[in-house]
This record gives C-alpha cells, structure tokens and sequence, in this order.
C-alpha cells in the first residue's frame, strides 16, 4: 500500500513543488534509524518521504483517522497508505507510551521511524522546545542512530486558513547521525532524556535556521489561543459599548459625536 500510494503521490509533489534535499547521504540504504525533524507543516508527512528511497513511519494524532465523512475516510485512507501510526495525544502517559512502543518495534524490524520532538506542529515557524519522552526514550531503548532531519520552509506552502497550497520550492536538510550509545541502559533518567532532547533540538536549530523557544509548542499555542479569546472579548466589549452609546444619542436626539 506504502508503495503504491507514493508511485501515485510522489510524481506530482515532485513536479509542482520542486522540493530540494541536502544531507540525503546521511540516510542509511539499510537498518534501522530514528528521524527526528522539526514540524512546521502538515506536508512535512509528505515532502520527507517522498524524498526518500526507504519508508518513513510516523505517528500522527489519532484525529487523522477517526474524523467522519467522506473527507476524514479519505484522509484516514492516506494516512493508512503512506504508513502513519495513529496516537492518541489525549490519552496522557498511556498515549506516550504506545507512541514509544510503536517506534521500537519500527526500528526493531529495521525500519526507518519518523517523530517530531516538539511534540506538534509549530504555531509561528519558530523552533520549540522538545519533549523529552518519545525520542529519547526509543533511541536509548534501542540503540538505534538519530538523524535530525530540518524542513525549510514548508509552512509558507500552507498556512492555516489557506484551502489551496502555494507552490513554491520546500526545502529539507539532513544531518550526520547522532549516537547516544553513552546512555544505552539510562532511558528512565530523567536528565539523560533532556540532554538527548536537547541534543537534536539543537541540531535542528542549527540545520534549519529557526529562532528556538524555550517554552513547549503547545503552551505556546496555549497562550496564543487565551490571547485571541481575550482580544475578541475586548473588540465585543467595544462594540457593545459603542451600541449603547448610539442608542442613548438617539434617545436624545443627538448623534453619537454629540451633535
């Protein structure tokens, strides 16, 4: 199905957007190995696999394959097809950990495991901080090379609010493998796992060009969703307030500006 659905995806996205790749060396032709790249895009899912010769596996959040209708059958469809994983991101540390069980048994079948350490997609383009679960906890278990993998510019193709994409040249930039054999057996410590998080943030940094954030991507969305609650509060307030003061200079027979 994998196969398929790429000899059908992977022409067209090649010749409409033209996407360019650095680094494709650094991707082993055989054997397991994590990719762990930065999330700017929904498409991110699209352009890295169909840059590469060998399947990536992802998770996805489980909303891609149980949303009703012809459209979320059709994206449940394509998700199954290009070989996603579906997680609950809901489901707390149950949910983390069936991520984490999924990514082993990729890598123990000598697969390549796709994973995005911020955890979700970035609000603004800028780099968030990684969560220190998943990839730090599948890389010590198993040993397996880490390779950051930088999508460039994939979020400008796309934005939220825009039904039809832009075509423009997406770019994706791969790094050298990172070994963390030196914490083989420490995947419960919890420092180890920040320092391995840390270790490929900031290879994904320096590969895509990004502003980091200390702060996790969904707090930031967080606060910026409490921030447009309270401006469209602020701008109903206005407006009622506004309202009022027509009808009173109505009432008086006088316009608003007091004439």
């Amino acid at each position: 199905m994998y196969e398929i659905m790429k000899a059908i995806i992977a022409p067209p996205v090649k010749l409409a957007f033209r996407p360019w790749v650095e680094g494709l060396e650094n991707i082993p032709a055989e054997g397991p190995a994590i990719l762990a790249s930065n999330h700017l895009s929904f498409s991110d899912s699209i352009f890295l696999p169909v840059m590469l010769d060998r399947p990536v596996t992802f998770i996805a959040k489980a909303e891609y394959f149980t949303t009703p209708g012809v459209k979320g059958r059709l994206t449940a469809a394509f998700m199954k097809g290009v070989g996603q994983l579906p997680v609950d991101r809901d489901g707390g540390r149950t949910a983390g950990e069936a991520a984490i069980r999924s990514g082993i048994k990729v890598i123990e079948n000598g697969g390549l495991f796709g994973i995005y350490p911020e955890g979700t997609r970035s609000p603004d383009g800028r780099l968030y901080r990684g969560k220190p679960g998943g990839l730090a906890r599948v890389a010590l278990a198993t040993g397996a090379p880490v390779i950051p993998v930088a999508m460039i510019d994939t979020e400008k193709i796309q934005p939220p609010g825009r039904a039809m994409p832009k075509l423009m040249r997406p770019g994706i930039r791969i790094g050298k493998p990172l070994d963390f054999s030196r914490y083989q057996g420490m995947d419960n410590d919890r420092f180890v796992l920040r320092a391995v998080t840390d270790e490929v943030m900031y290879e994904l940094m320096r590969l895509s060009g990004q502003e980091y954030v200390d702060m996790y991507a969904t707090a930031a969305k967080r606060q910026l969703a409490e921030a447009a609650k309270a401006q469209k509060a602020a701008g109903a307030e206005k407006a009622a307030e506004r309202a009022k003061a027509e009808k009173a200079a109505a009432a008086g027979g006088r316009t608003p500006e007091g004439h």
